[in-house]
């Protein structure tokens, strides 16, 4: 942030002092403009209308009204607009370019889904219309669940949770219910170490205690340590495939038969499914569950906040205990949204609902829209690709940098590696704060946790070659100033709207209210 001090601006409080900003009055550079916060540009004595003084109502929220001023600075629309649009400039997008983020699918969202999703039927129903109204919309949501149903292999499909790790949550309470209908009370769930970081977090929020399944020297599940840690106290499995390493689990279908054969079930992280989509189908591989998420296999939006749709497909061994609503059509090509449960009918042993509607309508819209125009040709295409193209990554630099599974064949959608081999006193962040310096968002950092200084890729199939050889060329260039000890690296970014800043002052004396004479002390 900039600190105003007599009109004239001073460097922010971490701002690398060592490599300063090249030399404006303005600290802009060129048509990259500085902007200060919102605080720093208005006042709270101001505001940016005109407002015709009127006596104060009487209030009725009976002592519960506010006492103090907000403290936000009023702003003019025109203030208001270029404050929003210059920050907007220093946020980087998939529409911008390369979006390397390894187990989180960064792929293009085509426009023809937001077409869609914006069409009137779509774009402004509301949930509580009546079921006659929204016929087409409930087909929609029928349709898409066909769809997952027969991508995955799998019995029925939950549409309504919102994100991969609510679908999760649904996965383990459907599990858990199904559990309690049999009498069975256990306790445990295992999680192998190349799984997602939000496997044992759910796990231990549905209250199960998690334990840990290491993993073998080529970055797979040990089969064995796995057989012989299930027993009559273990729930559930939950795994990812393909891991988080990057590598597709080979003896899942033996895995799935163990598990089954100790009385548990196997829960599957779908978010890796780009990269089998149209090929593999988890049912056959004895999957119990998986969620889905829409926004890295069929291309609806992501990020920021949501919205998100996880989708959660379950086996016949699960379908009967799936959450509420969910559509079904009638004898008469009709479309109902069953809401209650009913005896010895709709999904009598439903744990119940998880959120207050039917899910996420407009990720529904844009998801079927990418189905169906790519097809089951085309769908098998999008995973090979991003195979490829991740191969292509992962070869491309061999000697270059460290891949730590690089002799376990070919890698699935991401590619691996570590910071291994880099000069003494680099590290992953080093490599990751000069990609910013290249225009390219970094790469994961530091995950999967198994791997020392982890670099994690994940080019997806929406890039081209032309856009995976600039990125090659920048790490590599990178990679190399890394392993000469290049001092100038540990700096980065040099070119950014915000230099590297001091994180362990950061996480220690962290600064998060606006208090201008606690922030004029700190920048100094």
């Amino acid at each position: 942030m900039t600190m105003l001090k007599e009109g004239r601006p001073t460097a922010p409080a971490h701002v690398n002092k060592e490599h300063p900003d090249p030399a404006t009055a303005t600290r802009n550079r060129a048509l990259m403009l500085e902007e200060p916060l919102i605080f720093e540009i208005g006042s709270t004595e101001t505001t940016g209308v005109d407002f015709t003084p009127v006596d104060k109502p009487a209030s009725r929220l009976g002592g519960l009204e506010r006492k103090r001023s907000i403290g936000l600075p009023g702003l003019s629309e025109q203030e208001t607009v270029r404050h929003y649009t210059r920050l907007s400039r220093q946020n980087y997008a998939i529409d911008l370019g390369l979006f390397p983020l390894g187990s989180c699918t960064m792929k293009h969202n085509p426009r023809l889904n937001e077409k869609v999703a914006r069409m009137p039927g779509f774009a402004d129903i509301h949930p509580l219309a009546p079921v006659a109204t929204v016929q087409g919309a409930l087909a929609v949501i029928h349709e898409l669940a066909e769809w997952l149903k027969t991508l995955t292999g799998m019995a029925a499909v939950a549409m309504s949770p919102k994100a991969g790790a609510h679908g999760e949550l649904c996965g383990l309470l459907a599990i858990r219910a199904a559990l309690e209908a049999r009498g069975d009370a256990r306790s445990v769930i295992l999680v192998p170490e190349s799984a997602h970081g939000t496997n044992p977090a759910t796990a231990a929020f549905c209250g199960y205690k998690v334990e840990d399944i290491p993993a073998t020297p080529d970055g797979r599940v040990d089969l064995a340590a796995l057989k012989a840690r299930l027993g009559p106290d273990v729930a559930a499995v939950m795994i990812t495939n393909p891991n988080t390493c990057g590598l597709f689990e080979r003896d899942m279908k033996a895995i799935s038969d163990a598990v089954h054969a100790a009385g548990a079930l196997v829960y599957c992280d779908g978010a890796n499914f780009n990269a089998i989509v149209g090929r593999v189908r988890p049912g056959d591989l004895g999957v119990d569950a998986m969620h889905i998420n829409l926004h890295k296999t069929f291309s609806t939006p992501h990020g920021g906040g949501g919205p998100g749709s996880g989708p959660v497909v379950l086996s016949e061994a699960l379908a009967p205990y799936a959450p509420l609503p969910f559509v079904e059509k009638l004898p008469d090509g009709s479309f109902a949204l069953v809401e209650e449960e009913t005896a010895g009918e709709h999904h009598a042993g439903s744990f119940g609902r998880m959120v207050a509607f039917h899910g996420q309508m407009g990720m529904f819209t844009r998801a079927l829209t990418y189905i169906l125009s790519h097809g089951a040709d085309g769908l098998r295409q999008v995973s090979g690709d991003a195979v490829l193209n991740a191969n292509y990554i992962l070869r491309s630099l061999d000697g270059v940098l460290d891949a730590p599974f690089g002799g376990s064949g070919p890698c699935m959608h991401e590619a691996l590696f570590s910071d291994k081999g880099l000069a003494e006193g680099f590290t992953t962040l080093d490599i990751a704060k000069g990609l910013i310096d290249e225009g390219f968002h970094p790469m994961t950092m530091y995950f999967p946790l198994v791997v020392h200084g982890a670099m994690l890729i994940e080019p997806t199939e929406t890039e081209s070659k032309a856009a995976l050889d600039q990125f090659i060329m920048a790490l590599r260039s990178l990679a190399e100033r890394a392993k000469a000890g290049d001092e100038a690296l540990k700096g980065a970014p040099y070119h950014a709207p915000r230099r590297r800043l001091d994180e362990t002052l950061a996480a220690r004396k962290p600064v998060l209210v606006w208090i201008e004479e606690a922030l004029a002390e700190a920048a100094e």
